[in-house]
Order: C-alpha cells, then structure tokens, then sequence
C-alpha cells in the first residue's frame, strides 16, 4: 500500500472542496471495496477523506418515492419497511450480496461505486489492464473469462459491474444525487454507469471531487406491481452473479403487464437493459411465452469468450425464472 493522507470531513461542502482542491483524492466510507483495492496495489489515492460520520444516511419517504442517502448501510436499506414493502426486488438484491457483515459496513453510495472484480485488474501485478495504463491491453479477452461480459463489451475492456444493488435500482428507474462545489445534480442511474468503449477507466458519470449524496426512487409503478431479484451464482453466499435478474412487472386485474422493467447484472460492464425486451411485454398477458420472447431480446447481440459462452443461455433461462417468478407463474 503506497503512502497517503488521511482527513475526516465535518460537512458535505467541505468534504467536496477538499476534494477539489486536492487531485487524487478518494472518500471513505464503509471502505469495504476501496481499502481491498489499496492493499492490493489496484487503487492508490494520495489522500483519503472520511465521510463516514456525514449526516447522509437517511430513509425517507419524499414525492412518492423515497430517498436514501448515500450513507445508509446496506443492512439497513435491506431491513428498512419503506423498502421492504415499497421496493421489495432492492431489498432482496441487498441481501443476496456479501456477508452480513460486510453488509453491516457498505453504504449505498459506495456500492454503486466499487470497482469490478476482473482478476486482471484486482491484481496490479498484470500489465495487460486498459483501467490501470490505458493502451496497455486487456488480457481479459484471451485469458481466462469465464466471470466477465458478454454484452456491451469492446476491445478495451470486458469486465463486469459486480453491484446486486445497482441492477435492482436500474430496474427500479432510481436517479443519482450528486454534489459538488457548484451545487447538487440528478442523474438517472442509467446514465450514471458507463460501457467501456474506449476509455474503461472511466466507470460513471462523476467529476473529479464530486460526491454521492443520495439515491432517489420515484414512486412505484403501479397496484399491480410484482418483482423479483434472482441471482445465478457459483456458491450461495459471498459470491458475485454470473447472471442476474431485477424483474418488476405491473400486471393489470385480467392478468396482463401494463409496465415492464428488467434488469441483468453479471453480463455487462453496467447494469444491461433493453427497451425492446421491456416494451415486447407491454399489453401481452402474462405467460411464459411471452417471457421467453423477452428473454430473446435481453441477450440479443451478444458476444461471449472462449470461457463464459455459457452465459448467453444461463441469461436466458435467468430471465424467464425471474419474469415467472414476479408475475406470480413460478
């Protein structure tokens, strides 16, 4: 771990001109992601601000939706009756994510920041690493690949966002709350995250000093409404989806989807949606047919790897249990 400095923030005003006065500067808040990527040699800021005592950690309910602040741990998102009964399918990604006590630590903004689990990139010893020297390759795509992504990928990169949490929120349409000195902006969480394109180092739509303040969920979509997280994984606990599905389904008295949003982590470098999968729903009635059309589009284009071809059905079949499954047919 290469030497840093270390301050702890009073206010949000003064942590983010800190933070822009200071080039190479991280926050710190649970720390479950970033102090890994320090010892590891992966991440290396030159100075570190605390945030963790930041009065940023409410949940409350606020234009029909709720509001979480970005300092809210998981544990207490997942467990809050707001959520649980509100927002049921970010309350299950919560929990099917780490350890309970790693969930004890993580806050929500940090959450959607934590870096991917590529083994190239988490070992700083491999020169092949277009995040760490851009230009410098992605040794990903001729290794071994059985974890990264099948869709949105490029040559640069293929890695995979590793959140449960953001694949539940995309799903959910929630928007990013996002400060800095000029004042505060709200971005939709899909536009928040990026695909690697040409420059993968680039993971989300912040500015250099800029900070997560809260995450807004606009009310739910209908009476109706059903949802479902999944999460395909090589163990039951404490590892990271293969695939995973955030369904939520708005279905009418006479059993047909009104609204549709689906969600699949796991294959993307971002939380993957798809208009046409969603808007293929839209009037059908609910049938497992039906699902397996949308199934179809959510994969649609995609490109896997000597190791993780495996995915495009895995994603599939992810796809029509989790759509089964909030409809209300499993």
């Amino acid at each position: 771990m290469k030497p840093f400095t270390y301050s702890r923030a009073s206010d949000v005003a003064g942590a983010v001109n800190a933070a822009e006065r200071e080039p190479g500067t991280r926050y710190l808040g649970g720390g479950t992601n970033l102090v890994d990527l320090m010892k590891t040699g992966a991440e290396h800021p030159a100075h570190l601000i605390d945030i963790s005592r930041l009065p940023v950690n409410q949940i409350a309910e606020q234009g029909g939706g709720v509001r979480i602040g970005a300092m809210a741990r998981n544990s207490d998102v997942a467990a809050h009756p707001l959520i649980r009964q509100k927002y049921p399918v970010l309350s299950q990604a919560l929990l099917s994510g780490a350890s309970p006590q790693v969930r004890n630590m993580a806050t929500v903004g940090g959450n959607l920041l934590q870096r991917t689990r590529c083994y190239y990139f988490y070992d700083a010893t491999y020169t092949e690493c277009n995040k760490h020297v851009a230009g410098s390759g992605c040794a990903a795509i001729h290794g071994y690949n059985r974890m990264h992504g099948i869709l949105g990928t490029s040559e640069q990169c293929i890695a995979t966002h590793p959140s449960d949490m953001a694949v539940a929120l995309t799903a959910l349409d929630a928007n990013v709350v996002i400060r800095s000195s000029k004042g505060e902006r709200t971005v939709p969480i899909h536009l928040f995250f990026r695909l690697p394109g040409e420059t993968p180092q680039i993971e989300n739509d912040l500015k250099p000093g800029e900070m997560i303040t809260a995450v807004d969920l606009p009310a739910p979509l209908g009476e109706g409404v059903n949802s479902h997280y999944l999460k395909v994984r090589d163990r039951n606990s404490f590892a990271f989806a293969l695939v995973s599905v955030a369904a939520v389904l708005d279905i009418t008295a006479d059993n047909h989807i009104r609204a549709a949003r689906i969600s699949m982590g796991g294959v993307a470098h971002k939380p993957w949606r798809s208009d046409a999968a969603e808007q293929a729903l839209r009037g059908r009635e609910k049938s497992e047919s039906a699902f397996r059309e949308a199934a179809e589009m959510m994969v649609r284009g995609a490109h896997p790897y000597r190791y993780n071809g495996f995915k495009v059905e895995l994603a599939r079949r992810a796809t029509v249990r989790a759509l089964m499954t909030a409809s209300g047919l499993a």
